[in-house]
């Protein structure tokens, strides 16, 4: 089914175009007003939530479990009815709540400020600085309102495919220009977005129905779904309650499979092909040990790989011998067929205790960009090979695609050939410090040999001599202490690094 989520610059602009577009088209209105309704009556105390956003406070553990089991509520509630037939959302951030479909078609609606100075005038019979000084408090507070919950700016134009201003456009002829926009095949659904859909909403469902158990409520928990395998982490110190997990799951509809990962935080693993017996996932999964993390893998698929489910020629030949239904589970195992290793590298995840889910992304480093939501909490990304198929350009793009990683997530993004140097301890990580153990023990040395003949030279630099001799002084005292913080460095962070201290 279709979802068009309208985003809201402007509250009376917005619910009209969705109005107007719910008329022409059929599909059915739903406004964020009614599932703060729908999740209040669920038991989410949404109100308190907004007010401690509003006053500017830091979320208590409590209340941050509040905002996560909201946001699972919106998932929830909007997937299910996309499930059953076409929507449109109109709120603030109906967008976010569906992180990864790629066919949502999101628009931004924008007023004029003095339309919407004109409107709050009329309804709430104000004056025009006091209307004004409304606005502006409504814009801040929903620009809190978003950041905390979901990280993300609304006023982002990179987060919307269209972005509509009233001061073009009436709401009937946006609502008419829609119409023709929405029928784009970009926007349609298909086998592979219904079951995005379902994933979403089983996650969404898993993360309620912990919130909503006395054993478990307290447990806050990381959740990712991919058809019907699900991938619950949490905190150690929350490992006697997360005992519960597997037990109040079992009322849930969907779930295949079930694994449960202690984790203090996430790590992001990117590749074209996973081999769990390589070197470098090794030292991955000796990184996830250290830090008590969850190892999430990504495939990247390459650009002209789609998915099997929706691939012309697989459509053709299925319904040929079907008449018209597909088979769905005949691509959950068409990756590991084609030798991708994601089954062998989760079983050794699950093994190690450090499984974190699995999910491909088809396209390039855009889609990859677009595909991995910012709401995500990770330490760190790593990237192995991508790209092959683009031969010596490949180096290149897997470049580009770390400095957009490192843009979007203000995390450390390195390749794995480069994981031990940087987080490990090994015979490299030995002789480079040991050398800088010698060169810190021959500077020490020097200084404490000659002290008098050094101090002789930084007083004459400093307090006589020509002004060639005062610069020359200066020039070697600013060469010799970043030399000297450099060598020391070096063979403390080595040393903290065979301490493992992080």
């Amino acid at each position: 089914m279709q979802i068009i989520c309208i985003s809201r610059g402007s509250h009376e602009y917005s619910s009209e175009l969705a109005e107007k577009l719910s008329q022409k088209i059929g599909y059915t209105a739903i406004s964020r007003e009614l599932i703060t309704d729908k999740a209040t009556e669920y038991g989410i105390p949404v109100g308190k939530l907004e007010m401690q956003i509003l006053k500017n406070r830091p979320l208590s553990e409590e209340m941050s479990i509040v905002a996560d089991m909201y946001k699972a509520f919106s998932t929830a509630f909007t997937c299910e009815k996309a499930l059953k037939e076409n929507i449109i959302y109109h709120g603030r951030t109906g967008h976010l709540a569906l992180p990864g479909l790629t066919n949502v078609l999101r628009i931004r609606a924008i007023a004029e400020e003095e339309y919407r100075i004109k409107i709050v005038m009329n309804r709430l019979k104000m004056t025009r600085e006091k209307a004004k000084d409304y606005i502006s408090h409504i814009d801040e507070d929903i620009r809190k309102w978003t950041h905390t919950l979901y990280n993300s700016d609304l006023a982002d134009p990179a987060k919307y495919d269209l972005t509509i201003n009233s001061a073009n456009l009436t709401a009937e002829n946006a609502a008419s220009a829609l119409v023709t926009f929405s029928q784009l095949p970009e926007f349609q659904s298909t086998p592979s977005s219904n079951q995005a859909l379902q994933d979403l909403l089983l996650a969404a469902n898993c993360r309620l129905a912990i919130g909503s158990d006395e054993r478990s409520r307290s447990v806050n928990v990381g959740i990712q779904a991919n058809k019907g395998n699900v991938s619950v982490t949490y905190m150690p110190r929350q490992a006697n309650d997360a005992k519960m997990i597997p037990d109040v799951l079992k009322s849930v509809e969907g779930i295949k499979s079930l694994v449960c990962t202690v984790a203090t935080t996430n790590v992001l693993y990117l590749a074209e092909k996973f081999d769990p017996n390589d070197d470098h996932f090794l030292n991955l999964i000796e990184i996830a040990a250290k830090w008590n993390a969850a190892i999430e893998i990504v495939r990247i698929a390459g650009e002209n790989e789609t998915p099997a489910e929706i691939q012309q020629s697989d459509l053709t030949a299925a319904t040929a011998k079907t008449g018209g239904i597909l088979d769905d589970s005949s691509s959950e195992i068409s990756s590991d067929q084609q030798g991708f290793g994601i089954t062998q590298t989760m079983d050794k995840l699950i093994q190690v205790g450090h499984a974190g889910g699995s999910r491909t992304i088809y396209g390039g480093t855009d889609s990859i960009i677009k595909a991995l939501t910012k709401t995500e909490q990770y330490s760190l990304v790593a990237v192995g090979d991508v790209f092959s198929a683009k031969g010596a350009a490949s180096q290149r793009i897997k470049r580009d695609m770390v400095s957009k990683l490192k843009e979007k997530f203000r995390v450390p993004v390195i390749g794995t050939e480069d994981l031990k140097a940087k987080y490990l301890f090994g015979p490299k990580q030995l002789f480079s410090m040991i050398g800088f153990a010698i060169i810190s023990l021959l500077i020490y040395w020097i200084v404490l040999t000659f002290q008098e003949p050094i101090l002789i030279f930084i007083s004459k630099g400093n307090f006589g001599g020509s002004i060639y001799e005062r610069a020359f002084a200066a020039l070697a005292i600013l060469i010799s202490i970043p030399i000297v913080a450099f060598s020391i460095g070096g063979f403390y962070g080595n040393f903290l690094k065979l301490l493992k201290v992080e």
